[in-house]
């Protein structure tokens, strides 16, 4: 039976990297994959997904309104679709991620997402929060924090380097922008907002 898988992690994990990776696995024995990447994210140019280690893809935009069951119906109708896979997962509605369990359930087409899991805040995404409630398998991809630790925050940082407390829940960007940390540290960074203190995802060595 095919199934909705969810992979999630902080920034800079390579979720990106691993998605490009299966869908690679899929193309060398023979099988049509389909990527999608939500609208949104616009680091890459449009309609594209690229990984920090270089390897990229063409993808399937998907907007707020789109109906993603039609588009891989239609698609898989024309040539068998083998796998869905779905970059920055945590942009979609809450009513995509139940069109995604269609395409599993009634298409019987696996479907991947990779994506984040929180936003800057430590609160859910809503695609995120509908992918923890309604996948079938969910895998934690993992990174680190500059102390060692596992990573599981993302901290938003300004142009100065400084801790980015409030603000939108989306806002696009890479290494510029955010930082992944461990949770002790991620807290400790929100306390010194507002001063002078720098976050650096590349700290002194021996810096905690």
């Amino acid at each position: 039976m095919a199934k909705v898988y969810f992979y999630y992690a902080a920034m800079n994990a390579g979720k990106s990297t691993v998605l490009l990776q299966s869908s690679y696995n899929y193309r060398e024995r023979g099988m049509r994959t389909l990527l999608f990447t939500p609208s949104v994210d616009t680091r890459y140019g449009t309609g594209r997904i690229e990984s920090r280690i270089g390897l990229r893809s063409g993808a399937t935009l998907i907007g707020p309104g789109d109906n993603v069951l039609q588009r891989v119906r239609t698609e898989h109708e024309t040539q068998p679709v083998a796998c869905v896979l779905i970059d920055e997962a945590q942009f979609l509605t809450g009513e995509q991620v139940w069109q995604l369990t269609d395409i599993s359930d009634t298409l019987s087409i696996p479907v991947l997402c990779y994506g984040l899991r929180t936003d800057f805040q430590g609160k859910l995404f809503p695609g995120s929060a509908a992918l923890l409630a309604l996948a079938d398998e969910l895998t934690e991809l993992k990174t680190i924090c500059h102390c060692g630790s596992k990573a599981t925050m993302n901290l938003r940082i300004d142009p100065d380097g400084r801790a980015v407390k409030e603000g939108a829940q989306v806002d696009i960007g890479g290494n510029d922008r955010y930082v992944a940390m461990c949770r002790r540290h991620f807290k400790e960074a929100l306390t010194a907002a507002g001063t002078a203190h720098t976050v650096s995802p590349f700290p002194r060595s021996g810096e905690p």
